[in-house]
């Protein structure tokens, strides 16, 4: 069933919804993730379900796709679920939980989706052995606009994955939203 003509609701029986699901299906060798969507909510119900009403679902409402900063704020500032953090060794043994860029990523194309990021500057080290990169991400609300910058460093010589630049990126961007809030809690996890 289509919704019907916004020609015939006017703009305040309509509202913009975003839709964060958890895809614990793992049939047919798909991988556990999670995905969001935005959508026009009709119902005058306060129900905001639309068609879906999974419990690994939350629905977060909007009046547009900008919203005020500290609404942006606010929903960055929440624990990420675990089911979204990765865990990896470091070289001393030491088990470290983290969210992958990809992911980071996603959850300010939900909650900030006016960002923008950009590289400021790639600096080599002397002796050549790591690589730094500065990195900016900046928030767009519909009251002003902020921005955070962070570094990351990664060894020339570790080749585990990805080149050294791509490291140092994705560790800055990560950084950067972590001075927004967001995972900010696993840097306490670390503390403890």
């Amino acid at each position: 069933m289509a919704p019907p003509s916004s020609s015939l609701l006017s703009s305040s029986s309509r509202k913009w919804c975003w839709r964060l699901w958890n895809d614990n299906n793992k049939s047919m060798g798909r991988r556990s993730g999670f995905g969001c969507n935005y959508y026009y909510d009709y119902s005058s119900s306060s129900s905001v379900g639309v068609g879906d009403s999974d419990s690994d679902s939350e629905v977060v409402e909007s009046s547009g796709i900008s919203r005020p900063l500290s609404e942006i704020l606010k929903e960055l500032n929440k624990k990420v679920p675990d089911h979204l953090l990765k865990t990896r060794l470091q070289n001393d043994g030491f088990p470290l939980r983290y969210v992958p860029w990809h992911t980071v990523n996603r959850i300010l194309n939900l909650h900030a989706p006016e960002w923008s990021g950009e590289v400021r500057n790639i600096t080599y080290s002397p002796d050549s052995n790591s690589v730094s990169v500065v990195y900016r991400v900046t928030l767009y609300g519909t009251d002003a606009e902020i921005f955070r910058e962070s570094t990351g460093t990664a060894s020339i010589h570790d080749t585990t994955y990805g080149d050294p630049v791509q490291k140092a990126e994705a560790m800055a961007f990560r950084r950067a939203c972590a001075r927004f809030g967001l995972a900010l809690h696993l840097y306490h996890e670390d503390a403890s």
